[in-house]
């Protein structure tokens, strides 16, 4: 049974790519590992994940089209070792951020277990674009000449008699 569409009305055209997004957002749901995101300048956000355990070289960062995917996998080390207890989670993650059209990964840098993303959001350019109209019916205008594939003009939803 397929669920409905959220953009299932006909008067959204060509949004097909934004239901993508919105399934793929939603199977990221998972918590792990934190993260926070700010906005640091006009144009400017940064994007923050709780990383502790994880050195670089456990981490990668890749845009594939318009998503942002973080990778960590650590090695496992507890090779001869006993734990009496262990809550520290050393496990892999996959997070993924699906960004707007235009936006660009500026760098990363790891701090003291976190991990910071730097992206920067060009300033849209405003476009305006102005339809024209085709000409109507006019009386001794080639319009007059074919109006409703009968070349006679439609008045009141009637063919007139020419």
């Amino acid at each position: 049974m397929s669920r409905p569409s959220v953009f299932g009305s006909p008067l959204f055209l060509g949004f097909d790519h934004l239901e993508q997004m919105l399934d793929r957002v939603a199977k990221n749901a998972d918590g792990y590992p934190p993260y926070n995101i700010e906005q640091t300048g006009d144009n400017r956000l940064r994007i923050t994940l709780a990383v502790a355990g994880f050195a670089m070289e456990d981490l990668q960062i890749t845009q594939e089209d318009n998503q942002l995917v973080i990778r960590g996998r650590q090695k496992d080390d507890s090779e001869g070792r006993i734990f009496l207890h262990r809550g520290i989670a050393a496990r892999q993650f996959q997070r993924a951020f699906v960004l707007a059209e235009g936006i660009e990964v500026e760098g990363a840098w790891l701090d003291n277990g976190l991990l910071h993303v730097e992206l920067r959001r060009p300033q849209p350019e405003v476009r305006v674009k102005t339809i024209p109209i085709a000409g109507g019916t006019t009386a001794n205008g080639p319009a007059a000449a074919k109006v409703n594939g009968a070349g006679r003009p439609v008045v009141e939803g009637r063919a007139t008699r020419g």
